[in-house]
């Protein structure tokens, strides 16, 4: 415990863990700033964020404003007297005003190997980009994008079959490891920030679902890459018969074919040809069905070699 007066700004599931280890530690928690409720699913239902669940659920003060750049906003803020802002995901840009409040200043937790993915999606980018390690990076936030000094930096392998999802749950636990550790380093006077080196840059930005569009002319590595960077959300996908077809585990393989066109679908999966190889689909789901395993898809849906999947429409026999 540090016995600072630390507002905490989050909003998804990827912040939990770092709040919760605050809380854990018996912080001084006098607010949580989150997103507004949002409609999700179906039903369009309104959802608070998984951060305002957990802080009400604790009984911490909760603030949601549209936009936390307003002076109303930031007047709230200032009124709680924070020593320390923590910062995880929060998504929105913070204003100059904000970043002057606390005496120690904000400090985000960014789920990369800072000044590498500076942006809104690095862990599934480092991925996409077929990164073998990547990590969390503790930094003092400034006006820019992700540009503050870097406080701590904590590094992880990316194992060659790891997609998005168990990334992210591994990636949000090491965050709150980092958090806890640079606050102790705070408050016994040790921590030493450290400028980025802008040359060393690349950008993460926001995911598309369009960017899940399997392009069957990449190479099969690039393909796996981009289905385990983009699963679970926004899903990897190509077309079948102009049904939607979404891929969820794929292995790369040698076979050689025109790209997009079925080399084999039997029990051991499902061998779709691309640029310089093949790719075996282990997991999909067709539009309207469940998500199967390749071999239970193929005992409810028939593919013939010569097939080929593509855009919406394409999917006929050879």
């Amino acid at each position: 415990m540090t016995g600072l007066r630390i507002i905490f700004m989050g909003t998804p599931e990827f912040a939990c863990p770092t709040l919760q280890a605050l809380i854990d530690r018996g912080e001084n928690l006098v607010a949580v700033v989150t997103q507004p409720d949002r409609p999700k699913g179906r039903g369009q239902q309104m959802q608070a964020p998984p951060v305002k669940e957990l802080a009400q659920k604790h009984g911490i003060p909760v603030m949601q404003p549209i936009k936390v750049r307003v002076p109303e906003a930031v007047e709230e803020i200032r009124a709680y007297a924070p020593d320390l802002i923590v910062v995880v995901a929060f998504g929105q840009i913070l204003p100059k005003a904000l970043l002057d409040i606390p005496k120690y200043g904000c400090i985000n937790v960014h789920a990369s190997l800072l000044p590498k993915y500076r942006g809104a999606a690095p862990l599934n980018w480092c991925i996409i980009n077929g990164e073998t390690e990547t990590g969390v990076t503790t930094m003092l936030m400034d006006v820019g994008l992700d540009t503050g000094d870097m406080l701590l930096k904590k590094t992880t392998p990316i194992d060659p079959d790891e997609d998005a999802r168990s990334l992210h749950d591994r990636l949000s636990a090491i965050g709150a490891e980092s958090l806890a550790e640079t606050l102790d380093l705070l408050v016994a006077g040790r921590l030493v920030p450290e400028k980025q080196d802008d040359t060393l840059t690349c950008y993460a930005p926001m995911l598309k679902k369009e960017l899940g569009c399997i392009d069957w002319n990449d190479a099969p590595l690039k393909i796996k890459n981009l289905v385990r960077g983009v699963t679970p959300w926004p899903g990897a996908y190509t077309y079948l018969d102009g049904k939607l077809l979404k891929v969820f585990r794929v292995r790369t393989a040698d076979g050689s074919g025109a790209p997009g066109s079925v080399l084999r679908a039997d029990k051991s999966g499902i061998e779709i040809a691309c640029s310089g190889g093949s790719i075996f689909v282990d997991e999909l789901q067709l539009e309207g069905k469940k998500r199967l395993p390749a071999a239970e898809f193929l005992a409810g849906c028939k593919l013939v070699d010569g097939m080929t999947l593509g855009s919406r429409g394409t999917a006929v026999e050879g």
